[in-house]
C-alpha cells in the first residue's frame, strides 16, 4: 500500500475508532496517527490468529484497522488518564 492509502485508511479508522471509544474525535492529526498505528496493531493481531492483516484499501482492511484503532485508543486513554464519558 502507498503512503496515501495508509493515510486515508488511518483517517477513516481513527475517526471511526474515536467515535466508538469516546464519541468525539481526538483531532484530525491524532486521529490519523492513531488510525495508522491502529491499522498496524490490527494487522499484527489478525496475523497472530492466522487471518490476513491489512491487505489494501478495502472494507476488510478497514474493519481490521478500526479494531486496531479501538484497541490503541483504549490504551491511549488508559495511559493519558483521559476517560471516555
Amino acid at each position: 500500500m502507498s503512503i496515501i492509502s495508509w493515510i486515508i485508511l488511518g483517517v477513516i479508522a481513527g475517526f471511526l475508532g474515536s467515535k466508538i471509544v469516546n464519541k468525539t474525535g481526538q483531532g484530525i492529526l491524532l486521529d490519523i496517527v492513531l488510525g495508522v498505528v491502529g491499522a498496524i496493531v490490527g494487522g499484527l493481531i489478525f496475523s497472530a490468529f492466522g487471518a490476513s492483516g491489512v491487505t489494501g484499501l478495502n472494507i476488510y482492511s478497514l474493519v481490521v484497522a478500526v479494531i486496531g484503532a479501538v484497541i490503541v485508543l483504549w490504551a491511549y486513554h488508559q495511559i493519558t488518564g483521559n476517560r471516555a464519558p
